[in-house]
């Protein structure tokens, strides 16, 4: 099975909901989908049960079903896999078929049509994790933790997080009702968003006075490590003498990106994250940049609107070079792995 890139996310799977998302020493591309050769799946299957019963129903399907003739065969293969991840009961594993993979790699890379609001499941409920910068979705007053109650005239309870994605997603310049749930609200109330084609911020950078240099970070997509390495340097130009991390409503993206951006910040070979396998197994992810800034003193500032990546990155540079976090940090960070099925178009997150 072909890896590519692992991905932090938090539930949030990094579905900006839209229609269309050092460098080891220096710098080095980010893409989206990097990939290992494929691994023989029959030398690798671990399933013990009686597949004969799969392929009978495939065979009532196929000779009872009243409108056999209408379904394709991949679609069928898309639902049982479909049935199979959601078997596990965990919001973060999902299955994408070719065109929902196709819209996740385009999210992640940065460009898009649609409300521009990352959103996820929390506690079984549709939620906003944070509207983007200037988009739609904050400007109509979309706000980090609303609950996403129906779309249109469609509920939300109960449905998968990409069916959420597929029915917010439109046209631009058309309409959507979202019905709104928030916190202090006795009510719920209509809020009414045009869709648009969203850019993704990424990276806004300024010097404050006393020779601060202030990055806001909005996502940890496959352009943050260039546009890091071009500000960073020119911070340590200006001559730094402090550095404010700005991570606030920031949903996450890549986990490559964010030990990459870590680099930065603390000495070469110190662990970022740990990821702990089914087996047993513990990959640990260690900082590889350049560490120019790690003797520059650093303060990171968080929301409950920064998740997976970000959480990252916040608890490394403190538990590493004992930054302060200004803010709340919390506890639901989750580390995913998207994978192509051999021989295919079709994406998978683990």
């Amino acid at each position: 099975m072909e890896k590519t890139k692992k991905i932090v996310l938090v539930v949030v799977a990094f579905l900006l909901v839209a229609g269309g998302a050092f460098y080891a020493g220096v710098k080095t591309n980010v893409n989206a989908f990097a990939s290992e050769p494929a691994v023989s799946v029959e030398a690798t299957s671990t399933l013990n049960a009686d597949m004969s019963l799969f392929w009978s129903a495939v065979n009532i399907i196929k000779t009872r079903y009243y409108d056999a003739k209408n379904i394709k065969d991949d679609d069928l293969l898309y639902g049982a896999i479909s049935g199979m991840m959601a078997s596990l009961d965990d919001p973060y594993s999902v299955f994408f078929a070719p065109s929902d993979a196709k819209k996740f790699h385009d999210d992640l890379n940065g460009s898009f049509g649609g409300i521009g609001a990352e959103i996820g499941l929390r506690n079984g409920m549709l939620t906003v994790i944070s509207p983007i910068k200037e988009s739609p979705a904050e400007k109509a007053g979309i706000k980090a933790g609303d609950n996403i109650l129906k779309v249109d005239d469609t509920e939300t309870n109960g449905m998968a997080l990409e069916e959420a994605v597929k029915i917010i997603r439109g046209e631009p310049n058309t309409e959507v009702s979202l019905l709104i749930l928030r916190e202090g609200w006795t009510d719920a109330k209509v809020i009414k968003v045009t869709r648009k084609i969203i850019e993704v911020p990424t990276l806004d950078w300024e010097m404050k006075d006393g020779n601060i240099a202030y990055f806001n970070l909005y996502s940890f997509n496959a352009n943050a490590p260039q546009l890091f390495y071009e500000k960073a340097v020119q911070s340590l130009l200006h001559g730094t003498k402090g550095i404010v991390l700005d991570l606030r409503n920031d949903p996450g993206g890549f986990l490559d990106v964010a030990t990459n951006i870590a680099g930065w910040f603390v000495p070469r070979g110190n662990v970022i994250v740990q990821e702990k396998l089914s087996g047993g197994q513990i990959n640990n992810f260690v900082a590889t940049g350049n560490q120019a800034l790690a003797h520059i003193p650093v303060v990171v500032l968080i929301n409950g609107g920064s998740a997976s990546a970000s959480e990252i990155l916040a608890g490394a540079l403190r538990d590493v070079r004992g930054a302060k976090l200004i803010s709340r940090l919390l506890s639901r960070t989750k580390t995913l792995k998207t994978g192509k099925i051999p021989n295919s178009t079709r994406q998978s997150k683990f």
